[in-house]
């Protein structure tokens, strides 16, 4: 059960690195309330990214370092 949890969280932890650079974007002048549509893409990224993290740190701290009991 802990392998499996620590891997759901490695991919979690992957695919949040992965798309936090918003490659897809490149070269796109889009604007959106005034700012470019990357600057949105990183602000909502970076909640995003909190919650997650918020979210491991509630249920899953320690996790492959404590001994499980």
């Amino acid at each position: 059960m802990a392998f499996a949890r620590t891997a759901g969280w490695a991919v979690v932890a992957f695919v949040l690195m992965a798309l936090a650079v918003p490659w897809f974007l490149w070269r796109d002048a889009s604007v959106a309330f005034g700012l470019p549509v990357w600057l949105w893409w990183h602000v909502g990224w970076m909640v995003l990214a909190s919650i997650v993290f918020a979210v491991f740190a509630h249920t899953d701290w320690g996790l492959g370092i404590e001994e499980v009991r």
